[in-house]
Parts: C-alpha cells; structure tokens; sequence
C-alpha cells in the first residue's frame, strides 16, 4: 500500500508530550491535531476531508463527516468505547472502524481501589493540613477530621467482573476483603477471584461497590434510588467506569441522608462536567475527571497496539474491527 495520509482529530490526552507518534509516523502523512472543536462537525470534516486514516479519541465521527470524506478508509480509535463513531455508517462506505480492547486492565483496578482508600484515609485531605500549619499548632500529637476505615473483614460487591472488575477483585481480596460479585455472563477465572450473587444480594451485602460494567440499556441508571434504598445504611461507591451507570441526582440525594456514606467517581454523565452536576456540591462526595486510564504505560500500550492495528489493516488483515460485517 502506498503511503497513507494519517490525521489524529484529538491526541493532546493520549500523548500530551511524554511518548513519541512515531509508530503512527512509519506508516506515511501524518498530522497531529490536539483539539478538534466536538460540536464544530464541518471543522472534523475539513481535517480530515483527504485522509486515509482518521484517528480519535472522543472526536465525534457522524454519518455527515464521513459523508465529507472520500478518502476515509479507516478509523483509528484510541480507546476502548467507540460510541461516538457511526460504525455503521461506516461499513456501509466500507470504512474499518478499529479500537483498543485492553490497555489500561492494571491500572484502572488499582485507581478504583485508591479511589476507596482516599475515602477511607484521607490522605490528601489531611497532607493539605499539615501544610497548612495544623499539625505545628496542634496540642495532641495527632489529629484527624474524618473516621478512619480499616477495609480488612469488609464485603466488597463488584458489578461488573471482566478483566478490571478481577483486578480489583484480587488487588481487595490481599487486602483480607469478602469480594462477591454481579456479572450476566460468568467465567472460571471471576470464580477464582470472587463470589458470584444475585444483583439484590450484592446490593444488600455490600460495604463497598465498584461498578465496572460497560454502559448497555440494562446498565444505564443501575446505581438508582431504588437500588440504593436495597443497600446498607453507610455504603460507599465507587465508579470510575462510565458515567452514565449513576443516577447522579439519587446519589447525590442518598449522601445527603447519609444512606451512602460516601462516593468516588472519576467519571459523569456529561465529560468535561457541566457546572449544575449534583454530585459537584454532593455531601461527600470525591470526583477526579476521567483519569483512571491515564498513567503513561497504559497510554503508551494505547500507542503500540493502534499503530498494530494499523499495520494489520494495512497489510489486509485487520484486526480489532467493531463494525465488522455479519
């Protein structure tokens, strides 16, 4: 195959300035954009208008832009999700839509856990503390302003056991925590690492709840005033997987009252996070923005296996296709 002419609608996330494009670079043209406006489609369009190869990340790609594209051939996503594609759209034009179906396993697990151990401890909290001059000025020899929680002998119920729900599940289970767990579809592997139970019986045996389940029609909204009103008095919620799982107003209600002692999110329902999101004042409430993936080896492995997918494509034998045809 010729040199292809390779645009990155949106890179300034995946490589900020601390990894190379180079494996992208081999392939032929390739220019990088770190933004691309998501609500200015005829702009996405005239970036891309002559090239082979789109790559993106959150960039929207509709039925218009490709529409625009003649050239399009193929669409490099760097991420898992690809919701934001028309991929059917796409192969109807015979464009590959292609992603990365596992690059971040490790450290999204261990982000939910120290998502849970902030919550318990504290740290950051009471480090801004001691800066501030307290611990000098203190009479006792030492303070804190929150319960301290020790995890040890908890239930944990995790929604959700794929590869980062097991993660989390042995990364819990060495900390001495009881881990059961909801799945539709259940493996040997979830069973060496976790209970299986009923979503009624997780929701009542829980202390702490990790959602790690892809966002389907039946998962949308699962974290919901009625399912919390199944839950322990005092339980704590974790999500770093999407945002759209929550109910965010019925938790937020639910730290008011006390019902949920406290949540941690690394994802809302609306990215970047709209100003009137109830779980901004939330009772609580610990919100990071959509970081969990982020480390640089996770970002660099993001790196390696789009430029794989793009040598499998390019070579006529693609591989991680989500619009392949029937």
């Amino acid at each position: 195959m010729d040199k292809l002419k390779i645009v990155v609608l949106d890179g300034y996330c995946e490589n900020p300035g601390d990894i190379s494009w180079a494996p992208l670079e081999v392939f032929g043209e390739l220019t990088v954009y770190d933004r691309t406006s998501y609500e200015e489609s005829g702009l996405i369009a005239e970036r891309i208008a002559d090239a082979d190869v789109a790559v993106m990340n959150k960039t929207p790609i509709s039925r218009e832009t490709i529409d625009k594209c003649p050239n399009l051939k193929a669409i490099l996503v760097l991420a898992t999700g690809y919701n934001v594609v028309d991929i059917s759209y796409a192969r109807e034009r015979g464009i590959d839509v292609m992603n990365v179906p596992t690059y971040g396993t490790q450290i999204v697990g261990q982000y939910a856990v120290s998502l849970l151990m902030e919550i318990c401890s504290h740290i950051g909290h009471h480090n801004n503390e001691v800066k501030a001059g307290r611990w000098e000025l203190n009479e006792d020899w030492c303070f804190w302003d929150y319960p301290m929680i020790e995890v040890a002998g908890k239930t944990a119920g995790i929604i959700g056991l794929g590869r980062i729900g097991q993660t989390t599940a042995k990364i819990l289970g060495a900390m001495d925590v009881e881990v059961i767990a909801y799945d539709a579809h259940q493996s040997d592997s979830g069973k060496k690492v976790a209970s299986y139970v009923g979503l009624d019986e997780l929701f009542e045996r829980s202390d702490f709840i990790f959602l790690h389940c892809p966002l389907f029609p039946e998962t949308e909204g699962i974290i919901n005033k009625d399912n919390i009103a199944k839950m322990k008095d005092g339980v704590i919620i974790i999500n770093n997987s999407r945002g759209q799982l929550v109910v965010e107003k019925d938790l937020a209600d639910a730290l008011a009252s006390g019902k949920v002692y406290a949540a941690a999110v690394d994802v809302v329902s609306t990215e970047p996070i709209l100003p009137d999101n109830p779980l901004l004042n939330a009772e609580n409430c610990f919100i990071t923005p959509h970081i969990s993936w982020a480390a640089k080896e996770a970002r660099q492995r993001i790196m390696d296996i789009t430029a794989d997918n793009l040598k499998a494509w390019a070579s006529g034998a693609p591989v991680n296709v989500v619009n392949q045809a029937k």
